[in-house]
């Protein structure tokens, strides 16, 4: 059989797999397992643990458990609330300074956290039912902490970042560095966003009220003295200044990832228990069995992956794909396009991870040799996958935001994310045209350092 059939052949028991609903990891296993046993030597089955283990055995994967704990320390604590609490008494007076608070929430609580449906949750719990009570529309509320959430695979310390380092070998702080100037962009993206959807439903009540109808809550004017405010920074402070000392650990050069994860998810602990008292066991339980789940859960996946990856090498398909899409001679900006309409479509059916893992070998070497950047791509394929979190079918933000606000229809959420996706695409063709966006920050601090 041609290595051509071969391919077509893994790429539709793959897509079967998938669809029979069988666990993403267990599907890839499955798949690789019954091509070794039908196209590869019988022995190859022999070194299936051997050849997972030596492509898990990457000290950059071991900082994957280590930012998820600290992840869920956070999250599981009430610091996202908090967070939350404090931007909205800082930002009350701006049009839309509620929305936009939950942004900013968002993002900062990304950048520690480095989970998108950990955001959600955090920030959500809390942001959703204040947006409601101060009269901001579900579908609109529930898109502003959809998209915010999102950012958890873009800010550093972004899990996604690492599992891309690791799969196209490139450097991890690097790529960090790269996701903060997009990241902001995004942020002032979707923060505008948020001033001008208030603006439309603040002009939308006042015309209702002036016609006899209701006094919407958004039409309220709340105020803040500066003691209030000042009084929610206390327990929100100690939590930017272990975000900002992770980030000048990582990037100063003091530590490497593994030993920055570890001393955040340690930190992390150790400010739950000094603010918020949790220290006792059955405090820390849920936190650590969390950690566990997660981290069992997604290793399993980079595992499977990679056995799948390792399957579709040996069979030759993943090189004669990317020869097939050099010889085609497309030039850069359509094989780009291309290749990011291809990571749109699995972001349809499979989580960032998978999409990673699966494509690197096929996508990365062509874009290589078409002269881009390793490092900025992984920035758009990021902010592309991105996009897949919330646009149906799987969508995972979307299905978070219906757990936390149950009451508010799947519709009007998805309603809510659509504005957010079309200003990550806008995001992505500003990237097109100025990648010094994603690239400054990297070379300004390597020229320096050297």
């Amino acid at each position: 059989m041609s290595t051509a059939a071969i391919g077509f052949l893994y790429a539709g028991a793959t897509l079967g797999a998938m669809l029979s609903g069988i666990p993403i990891a267990f599907a890839l296993g499955f798949v690789a397992l019954a091509f070794m046993v039908a196209f590869m030597p019988g022995a190859s089955l022999d070194t299936v643990a051997q050849n997972v283990y030596e492509e898990m055995a990457s000290i950059t994967l071991l900082s994957i458990p280590l930012f998820i704990l600290k992840g869920a320390a956070i999250g599981r604590s009430k610091a996202g609330q908090d967070l939350y609490t404090a931007m909205h008494a800082w930002m009350h007076r701006i049009p839309g300074g509620l929305g936009i608070a939950n942004v900013f929430a968002c993002a900062l609580f990304a950048a520690m956290a480095g989970s998108s449906p950990a955001t959600c949750s955090a920030i959500g719990s809390a942001g959703i039912p204040e947006m409601r009570k101060r009269g901001y529309s579900p579908g609109f509320a529930a898109g502003i902490i959809a998209a915010g959430g999102t950012l958890g695979i873009l800010l550093p310390p972004s899990i996604t970042m690492i599992l891309y380092a690791v799969a196209a070998e490139q450097s991890l702080g690097r790529l960090f560095l790269a996701g903060i100037g997009p990241g902001l962009l995004l942020v002032g993206l979707f923060a505008a966003w948020s001033m001008v959807r208030f603006r439309s439903e603040y002009a939308a009540a006042k015309e209702a009220l002036e016609r006899g109808g209701p006094a919407s809550p958004i039409l309220a004017d709340e105020q803040y003295s500066m003691a209030q405010r000042f009084s929610t920074l206390p327990r929100v402070l100690p939590f930017v200044v272990l975000l900002t000392g992770v980030m000048v650990a990582l990037y100063g050069g003091y530590a490497t990832p593994s030993e920055t994860a570890g001393l955040g998810g340690l930190m992390a602990l150790a400010l739950i228990a000094a603010i918020y008292g949790v220290w006792r066991f059955r405090d820390v339980t849920p936190i650590l069995t969390a950690t566990l789940r997660e981290s069992t859960m997604l290793m399993l996946i980079i595992g499977m992956s990679l056995l799948y990856a390792y399957v579709m090498s040996y069979l030759h398909i993943s090189q004669s794909a990317a020869a097939a899409i050099v010889a085609m001679q497309l030039s850069p900006w359509v094989l780009l396009v291309t290749i990011l309409a291809l990571v749109i479509a699995l972001g349809f059916f499979l989580p960032p991870v998978s999409i990673i893992l699966m494509t690197a070998p096929i996508i990365l070497p062509p874009l290589k040799a078409a002269g881009f950047d390793l490092v900025w791509f992984g920035v758009v394929m990021t902010i592309t996958m991105e996009m897949g979190l919330i646009h149906p079918p799987v969508g995972l933000n979307i299905f978070v935001i219906k757990n936390i606000a149950p009451d508010i229809p799947l519709s009007d959420i998805i309603w809510g994310t659509l504005p957010f996706v079309i200003l990550m695409a806008v995001a992505i063709l500003i990237l097109c045209l100025v990648p010094g966006i994603a690239m400054w920050l990297p070379d300004l601090l390597l020229t320096t350092t050297r």
